[in-house]
């Protein structure tokens, strides 16, 4: 059994919940809110692509992985996620760089603990699990902002 595979492709699967949004947002949807939290739509999708690229880095070793991840430094939404088309390129970049680096794995790769200050001590499959949670916990943010949330 491939586990890279199975995992890459569940993977992949769980972020067309995000893609798919993604394919239909408007350069003024990225300021909408769902009051009274303050993360926007442009926010949300940064704040993904920064965790796909810590991930990489951080959970995987990918030394090529170079990241600011500023939604994560900054703790609150900026008002600086406007521009569409930068945001879809970082987050198809921090797509290309963590699938490339999760291909390489082994299956006996996938059983090799790690430690990060966010979630302690995982196997990388276990710590994989969050990625792919955050990124639905996130895209359910988004549609909701998306049909409800105001500029």
């Amino acid at each position: 059994m491939n586990n890279t595979k199975i995992l890459l492709d569940l993977w992949i699967e769980a972020r067309t919940r995000f893609t798919n949004l993604l394919d239909n947002i408007s350069e003024s949807d990225l300021q909408k809110k769902l009051l009274p939290a303050q993360n926007s739509v442009g926010f949300l999708i940064r704040h993904i692509g920064d965790v796909e690229l810590l991930f990489a880095k951080n959970v995987f070793s990918d030394k090529t992985v170079k990241v600011t991840a500023k939604t994560i430094i900054a703790q609150k939404d900026t008002g600086e996620w406007t521009d569409l088309i930068s945001l879809k390129s970082y987050v198809a970049e921090s797509f290309e760089k963590l699938k490339a680096i999760v291909e390489e794995q082994t299956n006996d790769d996938w059983e090799t603990l790690i430690t990060t200050k966010e979630f302690g001590t995982k196997t990388k499959a276990e710590a994989f699990g969050r990625i792919i949670s955050h990124t639905s916990y996130h895209a359910g943010q988004l549609a909701i902002i998306l049909k409800y949330g105001i500029l």
